[in-house]
């Protein structure tokens, strides 16, 4: 059983790019059977979807790219939380995950606006941008 919701087509191609992440890194053969029923559902969406006239390419890789970085913070975050080793680079890693989701916020925002999504997702955090 599943249920459809309507969301962003941002916040779909977001999606569509962490199942290719996760079908290309992921070894366990009874998640990927998941993933790619996953993956391969949302492909056929995508597939049948108004949008595919539009180039959206450089933004697909740039949402892939920062996707695939998360991914790979993550990894070496949880690596050093195992390890209980809370230095200078765990603190650079943390602070790594927000400065890239708000990257990756952006994309989705310039997808959303490129392909005249009806919905578009909101972010509300403090400007860090200007701190020391």
């Amino acid at each position: 059983m599943s249920i459809a919701v309507e969301i962003s087509l941002g916040e779909f191609l977001d999606k569509l790019t962490i199942l290719e992440i996760k079908s290309e890194r992921i070894n366990d053969q009874e998640k990927l059977i998941n993933i790619n029923t996953e993956l391969s559902r949302l492909r056929e969406i995508w597939s049948c979807s108004p949008y595919t006239d539009t180039t959206i390419d450089n933004e697909l890789d740039a949402l892939r790219g920062i996707n695939t970085r998360l991914w790979e913070i993550e990894d070496e975050i949880r690596e050093k939380e195992a390890r209980q080793e809370f230095d200078s680079r765990f603190v650079e890693l943390a602070r790594s995950v927000y400065f890239s989701n708000d990257k990756r916020a952006e994309i989705k925002r310039a997808l959303n606006i490129k392909l005249g999504s009806a919905l578009h997702e909101e972010k509300s955090y403090s400007d860090y941008s200007n701190a020391s």
